[in-house]
C-alpha cells in the first residue's frame, strides 16, 4: 500500500509555495511505550471560545504526517469552514517503513489505543466539538480510518478513506454497533490497492456492499457524472450515493475512472490523478453533515425543554411542529429508519404511514432532538 509521498518530492514540486493562514503545531504524546508525534493545523479564526470540530488526516505505507499534510491538503477547507486538522505520525515496521496498524496484527503497535488516546488528549488540550470528530486517510491511511469505524465508533462520526479500503480479517469481526457513514474514493487503475480487490483485501465494491449493510441504506444508489471539467487529467469520476440509512445515515462512492492511487485535486502529481474535483472539499462535504448525537439511538431526547412544541399526538395525518427557531426534522421507524424525508416546515405529512410508534427528530442548529409520536 504504498503511497510514495516522500518529502523530497514535496521539496521538489515547490508544495509550499501556497502558504496557509493558521498554524501548525507539532507535539507528541505518550502512548503504548512510546512517544507518538501529530501535527495539529490550527485556522487563524480558532481562539478557543468555539467548540471546533476535528479531522484526523492520516498518512498512507511510507509516508509522514508531514507529506500528508500538504498532500492531503484540508487546510484551504479548513481555514473558511472552521475546523481543526491532526495529522499523525505512524510508527515503522519491519521494513522501516512507516505505516498503521489497521487491524495488520494483533501483537503490532497498537493504533487504535494511540488514536483514541490522541482525541482525548486534544479534547483536553483545545476545544473541540466531541460531537463533530472525523477520520479520513491515504491508502494505508484509509484502511485505518475503515478500522476506526469498526472499532471507536463511541469516538468517531463518519469516515472517509482515499485509495484504502478494509482487510478482510477486519470486515468479519466489524461491528460498530451503530451506522457509520462512510465515502470512499478509488481509481480503477490503481497499482498499489486495487479497484477490484487483492490478497487480504476488500474489493471497493465489496467495501461499499459492507458498509450498505451495515448502515442499512437503500440498495441501489443513485449515481451521477462529476462534470468532466480538466479534459487532460487522463480520467473521469462517477459519484454513488447510497441513501436512507438508519438514522439519516449514507454512503458515497466516488469511483475515478483510469485514475491510479492518487488523491484527486491534489496539486503534487504522482500519477494520474483526477482534476475534476477536490476529494478534500467533498470529504468535508460529506462530514459536516454528521455529528456523532445523531446515531445515539432512538430515543425521547429533550423535545419540549428546547423549544419546540410537537401536536397532536398521536396523530392520523398531519403533526405540526411549532417553534420560533430554524429547524430541520425527519420521521424515523423504531429501528431507527427514516420513512419520512427531511424537511423544514412546520407541518409533516404522515398520512401514508402505517399505524404504530414512530420518532420524530429534529435538528436545529447542530442539536438534536427527538419526540415518540404515535400515528393512529
Amino acid at each position: 500500500m504504498k503511497a510514495k509521498l516522500y518529502l523530497s518530492l514535496l521539496l521538489l514540486t515547490g508544495f509550499f509555495i501556497s502558504a496557509q493562514t493558521g498554524v501548525t503545531v507539532v507535539d507528541s504524546i505518550y502512548s503504548g511505550s512510546l512517544w507518538r508525534t501529530y501535527r495539529l493545523y490550527k485556522p487563524l479564526s480558532y481562539t478557543g471560545t468555539q467548540a471546533y470540530p476535528l479531522v484526523l488526516n492520516l498518512h498512507g505505507y511510507t509516508s509522514t504526517s508531514f507529506a500528508q499534510q500538504y498532500y492531503g491538503n484540508f487546510m484551504p477547507v479548513a481555514d473558511t469552514a472552521k475546523f481543526l486538522i491532526v495529522h499523525p505520525q505512524g510508527t515503522k515496521d519491519g521494513s522501516n517503513q512507516p505505516y498503521w496498524n489497521a487491524g495488520i496484527s494483533p501483537t503490532a503497535v497498537n493504533d487504535l489505543q494511540f488514536l483514541s488516546q490522541l482525541i482525548d488528549s486534544l479534547k483536553i488540550i483545545y476545544n473541540i466539538d466531541p460531537n463533530s470528530i472525523y477520520s479520513t486517510g491515504m491508502s494505508n491511511g484509509g484502511f485505518m480510518s475503515n478500522f476506526l469505524a469498526c472499532n471507536l465508533s463511541n469516538k468517531i462520526a463518519a469516515i472517509a478513506g482515499v485509495t484504502g479500503t478494509m482487510f478482510t480479517t477486519v470486515s468479519a469481526t466489524c461491528n460498530p454497533g451503530r451506522p457509520v457513514p462512510v465515502m470512499h474514493i478509488h481509481g480503477t487503475a490503481d497499482p498499489t490497492v486495487p479497484y477490484n480487490g487483492g490478497t487480504g483485501t476488500l474489493a471497493v465494491d465489496s467495501l461499499m456492499k459492507f458498509w450498505r449493510i451495515k448502515n442499512n441504506t437503500n440498495a441501489v444508489p443513485t449515481t451521477s457524472a462529476v462534470p468532466n471539467i480538466n479534459t487532460t487529467d487522463g480520467c473521469t469520476a462517477d459519484h454513488f450515493l447510497w441513501s436512507s440509512g438508519t438514522l439519516g445515515a449514507t454512503n458515497e462512492l466516488y469511483r475515478i475512472n483510469g485514475g491510479a492511487h492518487t488523491w484527486p485535486g491534489a496539486t503534487t502529481i504522482i500519477g494520474v490523478t483526477n482534476q475534476d474535483f477536490n476529494a478534500s472539499v467533498e470529504i468535508w462535504r460529506f462530514f459536516r453533515k454528521y455529528k456523532l448525537n445523531m446515531f445515539t439511538g432512538v430515543q425521547e431526547f429533550g423535545v419540549e425543554s428546547s423549544g419546540f412544541g410537537v401536536f397532536p399526538n398521536p396523530a392520523s395525518n398531519l403533526i405540526t411542529i411549532k417553534t420560533d427557531k430554524e429547524f430541520t426534522a425527519i420521521v424515523l421507524d423504531v429501528f431507527g429508519k427514516e420513512v419520512v424525508a427531511k424537511t423544514n416546515s412546520n407541518t409533516i405529512d404522515i398520512s401514508s404511514l402505517n399505524s404504530g410508534i414512530y420518532f420524530l427528530r429534529i435538528n436545529s442548529e447542530g442539536n438534536y432532538f427527538t419526540k415518540k409520536i404515535i400515528k393512529e
